[in-house]
């Protein structure tokens, strides 16, 4: 049963230098990302309050995002970058939940689908920054984050497996994941996660 995905297209060297070239930037949309992950793992809690199986993991997926953003956070304190004050819609979050199914089981499978391809994007990126930063103290904390990331795609994957069958699941997984290398592909280049 395969848990990782492999995404249809790699983030651009552009993009990489955008964020490297104003690291800040990047910090306070990164910020803000690991915010609305805490955010859409503990909202699944409460959307699908008979979905039991998947509350203890979303709960520590949850716990574990709002982690990271104390760390970025702090992070962000030492270099006296301010949260951002004008927080602004994500456009790949956007442009990937208006393909949703409307309602049902499967608006369900696709809000974990969906979320495994959220953190399989951010481990991909996040793997990218660490290896391109000299920091040690950077490259270990962005290292540690994008094992992490990895580690909540595979998850979102079980969890959709626990409850769909596998045919199904990987069917309309290779689906997101043609619309997501579109997505990805027609983002403006900026210092974000996405």
């Amino acid at each position: 049963m395969k848990k990782t995905l492999e995404l249809r297209s790699q983030s651009s060297k552009e993009w990489l230098n955008a964020v490297l070239s104003d690291f800040n930037s990047f910090l306070q949309d990164h910020a803000d990302c690991e915010r609305k992950a805490s955010a859409m793992a503990m909202s699944l809690v409460a959307k699908y309050p008979d979905r039991i199986f998947i509350h203890s993991e979303l709960i520590d997926t949850a716990i574990e995002e709002l982690e990271h953003f104390k760390m970025v956070y702090e992070l962000m304190r030492l270099r006296e970058v301010p949260l951002a004050t004008n927080i602004t819609e994500d456009p790949y979050i956007k442009n990937l939940n208006r393909q949703m199914y409307s309602g049902g089981n499967k608006r369900f499978m696709d809000y974990l689908l969906i979320g495994s391809l959220f953190e399989t994007r951010g481990a991909e990126r996040f793997r990218l920054i660490e290896e391109n930063l000299s920091d040690p103290d950077y490259k270990k904390f962005y290292k540690m984050l994008w094992t992490s990331e990895a580690k909540h795609g595979h998850l979102y994957i079980s969890m959709a497996l626990h409850y769909f069958p596998e045919n199904e699941v990987y069917s309309r997984m290779e689906w997101w994941m043609e619309r997501e290398a579109e997505v990805i592909n027609n983002l403006p280049i900026r210092p974000a996660l996405h």
